[in-house]
């Protein structure tokens, strides 16, 4: 009995020893302070632990937990250095620096991809000077057969560089330095040289078909880089088309590749999120309302707290009714003279609803210029002003409509009574409809109720109208 109670010690020894991780820091240059142990995520830099240096210049990092794959780091005490290295299955690692030059005279024992790891940060220091000088040369070349020689002397240096990576793609494809170098590469376009406008589709359906080659999204190792947030960026941001129907394929496509690794699978919607919660142009609004009620509502997002999940909630309900394309909701209002005139019994071509205050500094000077704008052309091209009152400042509201002559406006603003009746029926309020965080706040819709375009400026709304004014079909 005692035979089999040692051994059964000596096993969770063993196994607790299996499940930790140890990076040990040996230098010279530092005898005391704090050292951190970071790991590079999206465009930040994590703290992973962090360990004292003591007096023979070593320091000890270690959990009774494995380290996630990617590129971490070690900052020296003063933050001012640190020394890159790999992480993968290898958990015990030594590393020996000498901040006077960490590229060179720095070794990582305990890890076989380290190994070649700092080879390639060896040779792309050694290609990057080369690389370097030709491009300075051919700048100041004197002579057509000087800049040629520079040229061909820069593409042979960087045809090696990527030749340096394709050999370690291939020679080790499961490495962790392979996963680098596949999301470092760029696919490339089918036609070299393009003449006519099919040749640049055809360029652009090529690269956008290739852009993920490499990447396989089951493989989270990639999103502890600092190179994977950068790719995912670009391909949102500039090679798609900035329509929502086409983010929203996209997104649920990578989605579903990442549906089986938790850490890509949350690393892609974290971004995702908050890129479209606030979008930077009109109408990908309509990406975030998807990913709520596709994602977040269903509860697949359990890594958010509850503070998190109710922003992300409440800033969907704000936005939902109000996307473009779909029908605005209606606005039971009364007028200046308390006559009920809801937005729909308006008719007219294009409707501009702007919601303003009188107290708000800059609805005091935007309105005025709304109302120039009206009166020199948009009134005569058969547009109509539907202004709401969005505060209870009904005589500060009447004096400013006098004071600047707002005429011809439909001037409305919501009872107490009405507003009471929709609270107590727990009904959504219009800033809710609206999405009203701020005054003024433009909306333009067509004759059917329908939003064309929310939230712009004076110039873009007249822009746009008079745009949609000229494109007008004949009767």
């Amino acid at each position: 009995m005692k035979k089999i109670f040692s051994t059964l010690i000596l096993f969770l020894i063993a196994f607790v020893a299996k499940s930790q991780y140890q990076v040990t820091l040996q230098t010279s240059n530092y005898k005391s302070g704090l050292a951190w142990l970071t790991y590079y995520y999206g465009k930040n830099i994590n703290v992973e632990d962090s360990a004292l240096v003591n007096s023979k210049g070593i320091a000890v990092f270690k959990k009774n937990q494995k380290l996630q794959p990617g590129i971490y780091s070690i900052v020296f005490p003063g933050k001012n250095k640190l020394v890159d290295f790999l992480v993968d299955k290898e958990q015990f690692i030594t590393i020996k620096a000498d901040t006077a030059d960490l590229i060179n005279k720095t070794i990582v024992t305990g890890s076989k991809e380290n190994a070649f790891f700092q080879q390639y940060q060896k040779f792309i220091v050694l290609k990057g000077k080369q690389l370097q000088a030709e491009q300075h040369a051919y700048n100041n070349s004197k002579t057509k057969a000087d800049s040629l020689l520079h040229e061909n002397n820069y593409q042979k240096f960087n045809k090696e560089l990527n030749q340096y990576r394709e050999n370690i793609i291939k020679q080790y494809p499961q490495s962790m330095l392979a996963v680098l170098f596949k999301s470092m590469k760029e696919p490339g376009f089918a036609i070299a040289h393009p003449v006519t406008k099919q040749d640049s589709i055809a360029n652009y359906e090529f690269y956008k078909k290739h852009y993920w080659d490499g990447i396989s999204f089951m493989d989270d190792r990639v999103i502890r880089t600092p190179f994977f947030l950068p790719k995912v960026e670009k391909y949102f941001r500039d090679i798609l088309v900035p329509s929502a129907d086409t983010i929203i394929k996209e997104a649920d496509y990578l989605l579903l590749l990442a549906r089986t690794n938790t850490e890509m699978y949350k690393f892609l919607l974290n971004w995702l999120t908050d890129e479209y919660i606030y979008p930077k142009y009109m109408g990908q609004d309509a990406v975030f309302v998807h990913l709520f009620e596709e994602y977040h509502s269903k509860g697949v997002s359990n890594w958010l707290n509850e503070k998190q999940l109710i922003a992300i909630s409440n800033r969907a309900y704000m936005v939902m009714s109000n996307l473009i394309g779909d029908k605005a909701a209606d606005l039971d209002m009364v007028d200046s003279t308390g006559k009920p005139c809801p937005l729909y019994n308006v008719n007219a071509e294009y409707i501009v609803v702007c919601f303003w205050d009188p107290t708000c500094s800059h609805c005091r000077e935007e309105v005025p210029r709304l109302d120039s704008l009206y009166q020199a052309k948009w009134k005569q091209q058969g547009v109509k002003i539907y202004g709401v009152l969005s505060e209870n400042e009904k005589t500060k509201w009447l004096q400013f409509i006098r004071k600047n002559n707002l005429k011809d406006w439909i001037h409305v603003y919501q009872t107490d009574e009405t507003k009471k009746a929709i609270t107590d029926s727990q009904r959504p309020g219009y800033k809710q409809l609206y999405d009203i965080t701020q005054t003024p706040t433009l909306y333009l819709l067509d004759k059917e109720k329908r939003i064309i375009a929310k939230k712009l400026t004076l110039q873009q709304m007249d822009d746009l109208l008079q745009t949609k004014l000229r494109n007008k079909p004949a009767n």
